[in-house]
């Protein structure tokens, strides 16, 4: 049951000012004695899906024999007024083919002529209840006719026009409650987040790990590469920042002895927006003890894929119109071998000089990136981030970052030039980071020396020196395995989504004028 054509549009400021009057005299009778302006004694007793469940699959002259009632209540979407009788559609919070949504038939003669002449003036958006017997109408749509119906809340804003939704982007993001409220895909895309977060940390539980908090307020930003938040804590008057990563804190848990740790936490990074990035996000990062880079890699794997089922039910995925597979396993490839595959630098991914000029051919200067002072390895990064990483569609771990670039991860053996490290690559973006921790106090030690280093130079994102960290470490903390997650990017994959703020319900905006 729907209208067929679109109503003239009416002036909002004017459909404001009638919606007001409307509540000013529900409020004149709750004075007179007469009612409640938003009472809050009616709880229902069935969502529509699970009436449609039930009943949709029942003749009208089994319905009629079986008498089932129910107790609804739902946003009012649709009404169509016919004289003596009327059709509204509830919306309540229920999925299925209807959209969790309910029609409601309403009947001067059941409800009382004045309930029913109050029905006919409440406005679409308005919250109502309603009771009455389960039946299906001569077109055989399930509904219910109404013995009662209240009035629970009065919407004092019309709602977007039915016909054509909300078709500007930043009023989705900005006012997610619109969004949510006339877009049942919008509704499904944060209850498969919600089922992809509880399915990660019932996959975490399972496989050993101790979920825990650490603090989101450090007097020392670390765990990466980021420009912080900063604020200042007046009881204690020192700076502080807002986490950019709770790496450090977890790892202090492992010399503490948890051998398994995870956080689903939010970080905050006061950098760049874009459709990937958010300064607000969320991850997950876990470590194991003698665990190393390859263990976390099978580990991720399979977390991925545990997410996906959960949260969609399939491991065949389309993203952008584009296939994506996590059914087959992830591709490994270190930075040489990726960018060896997919571009023509053939040996010469082995020649500094070579791949100097090439990223100068590719846009970047001397000035701004310092390729005359860079090693071999750091070259090899900066060309594979700009040639190979969109073309990495299909899940693909990328091992064996430089050294200098990875203060936190341990080197590996054989070329401590580059460390036992991955980041897990999907539709051409990053979605994880994990790698052997180091657990070697004076290198750290060293390796933080050269942050602050790096950071005095003008390095806005290098670590700061943690020394209560180095403690930790002098104490002895066993091998082991760290990794990050972003839940975000990963949401993004499950759900199709272009944008970070499509899957985040409220992101980051400029404040409104």
């Amino acid at each position: 049951m729907s209208d067929q054509t679109a109503p003239a549009p009416q002036d909002e400021n004017q459909l404001l000012i009638e919606r007001r009057e409307k509540l000013d005299t529900i409020r004149q009778q709750q004075r007179d004695g007469l009612g409640v302006a938003f009472p809050n004694d009616f709880a229902p007793n069935r969502k529509a899906q699970d009436l449609f469940a039930e009943f949709d699959g029942h003749s009208t002259e089994a319905l009629a024999s079986i008498g089932a009632s129910a107790k609804v209540a739902g946003r009012m979407m649709l009404k169509r007024v016919m004289g003596k009788a009327s059709f509204c559609t509830l919306q309540d919070a229920s999925f299925g083919p209807t959209g969790g949504r309910i029609q409601i038939y309403v009947k001067g003669e059941d409800v009382g002529a004045e309930v029913y002449a109050a029905f006919k003036h409440w406005d679409l958006g308005d919250i109502v209840a309603a009771e009455g017997t389960v039946f299906k109408t001569r077109t055989g749509e399930l509904s219910i006719h109404a013995t009662s119906v209240r009035l629970l809340t009065k919407s004092l804003r019309p709602m977007p026009d039915k016909f054509h939704g909300i078709n500007d982007q930043e009023v989705k993001y900005r006012q997610r409650y619109l969004d949510l409220m006339t877009d049942e895909n919008a509704r499904k895309r944060f209850v498969a987040r919600s089922k992809a977060v509880s399915g990660i940390r019932d996959f975490m539980v399972q496989h050993g790990f101790l979920e825990v908090e650490t603090p989101m307020l450090h007097a020392i930003p670390g765990g990466a590469n980021a420009k912080p938040f900063v604020t200042h804590h007046n009881a204690l008057d020192q700076e502080m920042f807002l986490r950019i990563a709770p790496e450090l804190y977890l790892k202090r848990l492992i010399v503490g002895g948890f051998d398994r740790v995870f956080e689903i936490n939010r970080n905050f990074r006061n950098e760049g927006i874009s459709v990937r990035h958010n300064p607000e996000f969320t991850m997950m990062e876990f470590y194991a003890a003698y665990w190393n880079y390859q263990d976390l890699m099978n580990f991720t794997e399979a977390l991925v894929r545990d997410a996906a089922i959960k949260a969609v039910g399939t491991l065949q995925l389309s993203y952008g119109g584009k296939e994506v597979d996590l059914d087959k396993p992830f591709e490994r490839l270190t930075i040489v071998e990726a960018i060896a595959k997919h571009t023509a630098a053939g040996p010469h991914v082995q020649d500094a000089q070579w791949l100097s000029h090439a990223l100068r051919k590719l846009g970047m200067t001397e000035e701004k990136h310092h390729l005359s002072s860079r090693s071999l390895a750091s070259l090899q990064v900066l060309y594979f981030e700009e040639t190979v990483e969109e073309k990495l569609w299909h899940p693909t771990f990328i091992m064996e970052h430089p050294t200098e670039i990875s203060p936190l991860a341990r080197a590996n053996d054989s070329r401590p030039d580059v460390t036992e490290r991955f980041e897990l690559y999907i539709t051409g973006r990053e979605f994880g980071n994990g790698f052997s921790e180091l657990n070697d106090a004076q290198d750290q030690a060293a390796r933080f020396a050269a942050q602050v280093n790096a950071k005095d130079a003008g390095d806005d994102e290098a670590m700061y020196y943690d020394h209560d960290f180095v403690r930790a470490l002098e104490y002895g903390m066993p091998p082991t395995g760290g990794c990050g997650i972003g839940i975000d990017r990963l949401m993004m994959l499950l759900t199709d989504s272009p944008s970070i703020r499509d899957v985040i319900l409220f992101p980051a905006l400029r404040r409104e004028a």
